[in-house]
């Protein structure tokens, strides 16, 4: 244990179990949970975590029925067949050391299936399905499923459940107005209302016996219209005390909420006040969750006495050594989440099996391995992006001896950029790692160097990898050259100045990151009140759902965001973050233009048009005019080393200029380092 996080590292002692320290691995659901076939791969990602020294795992949700399931054909745990599979993953995690809680997850009316079930018939709005509203007798028979559940969870080997009775799901659906309209034993009042769930909790003890964890994930702020009061939070956390749970797990937001609750711009630990608020009024221990994802800020909620408990579900996909590494004194080492959800969330959503962005071996831990290397070589990298950073470490982690090299004074590339965007300040902590972990695995890093292809045939490399990146990319707009255009890269990274009134040509994810840029006053951290006040969250004491009217700050200049091709702004964007993106550029009064024709610029602005037929032309008197039009591949070196017959790999913004994706990059670098 180290001095540094000694509340973060002690054990807790619940009674009949300890844990041995406070680190929750949170559930998160990664796709493998639905296929048997996927069980060994399933129980090795686990594996890998425990013995990363995690205190308590809990697993993705596992419907307790049909009419639960996720997806047609999801996860679920029914019978004794399935609760057989279920000790591979329980004996891979104890052989590991590790503890491991399986989560029982009804969807109710997210079920994205047509025979779902909730507490009444109203369709979620982000799903086609109307749920059918169950009678009474289907209300008891959905209980005994989920303590049947339980019962096979404890027969399989887990060391507990947690009950998923928050994020909008079926418990959460019975617990507020918004989705109970029942009049009966299971509707209307509160304490009927939340009877269903004190009676899982309840028969859930009785079934397993008193040495069994039972977790309950528990809704403190739904963050919609409709949602629970405070008092009927605080009373549904007692009962479910006094029914026999173990821990309460805090949940924030309903998956239909219109604040963002997980994504990079919420600030670090949001909404732990809420957690702490909950705490005061039971005895057993809390857990703290969303957007923790380092250790100083982990010690620093149990040292305040918020929470005995820390609950973190991304931060495990971006480094399974979290703990051991915080144990080691060496929070520096750590592979930050940076709460992208581009691997994770996004692909869960659209039902591919999950990942990391910072950490591609996550959930492919049997697939891509990075074994020492049998033959040393010697390996130039040439750029340090996120691609050539991914290579150049891997590669040196496995044994080789590698050179980077990078022109510009700063490692980082696109990720340099990036964390300067407002929200985004995250991307700064994967800097850091890298920057730590290339000194650690002996990398000869040669910053400010713009090296020539002679020079690399000269070094005597066995191979080379090309990770230049991209460049901005021109395009052909009469007056292109006019001194009032600049480039993305020159406004965000070189910080040259702009206007009052400012034209984003590109409506990208680059051009929306710009957009954002230009309407925030910038400062090095996130302003967790200032948040809480554009997106309207309060305390949920002042009102149901915590829900109050968003009041964002004004922009500091005018913006107009325009794209070639019709339709909504930001409609490619990533499926978990495009819609906040949009929100906050539509509450800073961005000015969004689609079917645009750019005809010129001059001094009195931007001149456009709309459509094929170049209607309705206008002006847009502005000061600068910022070029986000797309990239081109930087790979001048390659030919040179192909003719000079040398080994050359090109990966990253250097082998495809799309939209920018450091998802590909850092994947394409760590199989590279896998495979050389």
């Amino acid at each position: 244990m180290t001095s540094s996080f000694p509340l973060l590292l002690s054990p807790l002692d619940l009674g009949f179990t300890t844990l041995k320290n406070r680190v929750i691995m949170g559930s998160m659901h990664t796709g493998l949970e639905d296929r048997a076939k996927n069980t060994a791969r399933l129980a090795e990602f686990y594996a890998e975590r425990a013995r990363g020294g995690v205190g308590l795992i809990v697993t993705g949700g596992y419907a307790p029925n049909r009419t639960g399931w996720l997806l047609p054909f999801g996860a679920k745990l029914t019978n004794r067949f399935e609760s057989r599979r279920h000790r591979t993953i329980t004996k891979a995690v104890h052989d590991a050391g590790g503890k491991i809680a399986l989560q029982i997850l009804h969807a109710g009316r997210y079920s994205y299936q047509p025979f779902s079930v909730s507490a009444s018939s109203i369709k979620a709005p982000i799903n086609p399905f109307r749920p059918r509203r169950l009678t009474g007798r289907g209300v008891r028979r959905q209980i005994r499923n989920f303590v049947r559940c339980a019962r096979l969870a404890r027969s399989a080997g887990y060391d507990g459940v947690e009950i998923m009775g928050g994020e909008g799901y079926f418990i959460n659906q019975f617990l507020a107005e918004r989705t109970n309209k029942r009049t009966d034993e299971w509707g209307g009042a509160p304490q009927k209302r939340r009877r269903i769930a004190v009676e899982i909790v309840r028969r859930t003890r009785a079934a397993v016996g008193p040495d069994f964890v039972i977790l309950f994930r528990l809704s403190m702020a739904d963050l919609v219209e409709g949602g629970q009061s405070w008092d009927e939070i605080v009373s549904l956390a007692q009962e479910v005390e006094f029914a026999g749970a173990t821990i309460i797990n805090t949940d924030i937001g309903w998956h239909e909420s219109r604040v963002p609750t997980i994504v990079t711009s919420v600030p670090r630990a949001a909404f732990v006040d809420i957690t702490e608020k909950l705490a005061k009024h039971v005895s057993i221990p809390v857990v703290a969750s969303n957007r923790i994802n380092m250790p100083e800020t982990a010690e620093e909620i149990l040292t305040r006495g918020d929470a005995q408990l820390i609950s973190m579900a991304r931060p495990m996909l971006a480094d399974p050594m979290w703990v051991r590494k915080a144990a080691a004194g060496a929070p520096d080492e750590i592979n930050t989440c940076i709460a992208c959800n581009q691997a994770c969330l996004d692909h869960a959503f659209v039902n591919k099996h999950v990942s990391c962005l910072l950490n591609p071996r996550a959930g492919r831990e049997t697939e891509l391995t990075l074994l020492p290397t049998r033959r040393k070589k010697s390996l130039a990298v040439v750029g340090a992006g996120p691609a050539g950073l991914s290579a150049a470490l891997n590669l040196a982690q496995r044994g080789h001896s590698v050179t980077l090299f990078e022109g510009r004074d700063e490692i980082g590339g696109q990720f340099g950029i990036a964390q300067k965007i407002p929200g985004k300040e995250e991307f700064a902590e994967t800097v850091r790692y890298y920057r730590h972990q290339l000194a650690l695995a002996g990398v000869d890093v040669r910053l400010g160097t713009r090296i020539a292809a002679a020079d690399l045939v000269d070094g005597g490399y066995d191979e080379v990898v090309i990770a230049t990146g991209v460049t901005p990319r021109v395009p052909d707009i009469p007056g292109i050259d006019h001194p009032k255009v600049l480039s993305y890269a020159e406004v965000v990274r070189d910080g040259r100045p702009v206007g009052t009134s400012v034209a984003v040509i590109g409506a990208g994810g680059i051009g929306v990151d710009v957009s954002e840029f230009l309407t925030h006053e910038h400062s090095p951290t996130l302003d967790l009140e200032e948040w809480k006040q554009e997106w309207g969250v309060t305390d949920p004491e002042s009102a149901p759902g915590a829900l109050t009217t968003p009041q964002p700050s004004p922009s500091p200049r005018e913006v107009f965001l325009l794209q070639r091709k019709a339709g909504r702004i930001g409609s490619g964007l990533a499926k978990t973050t495009g819609w906040v993106h949009r929100a906050a550029l539509k509450a800073k009064g961005v000015e969004e233009l689609s079917g645009v024709n750019y005809e010129r610029i001059d001094d009195a602005g931007l001149h456009i048009s709309f459509g094929e037929k170049r209607e309705r032309p206008r002006m847009l008197n502005v000061d600068t005019v910022v070029i986000c039009a797309g990239q081109e591949s930087v790979r001048d070196l390659v030919d040179d080393l192909t003719v000079a017959g040398v080994t050359t790999h090109v990966i990253g913004g250097a082998d495809v200029a799309a939209e920018l994706d450091a998802k590909r990059a850092i994947e394409q670098g760590t199989r590279l380092a896998a495979s050389i």
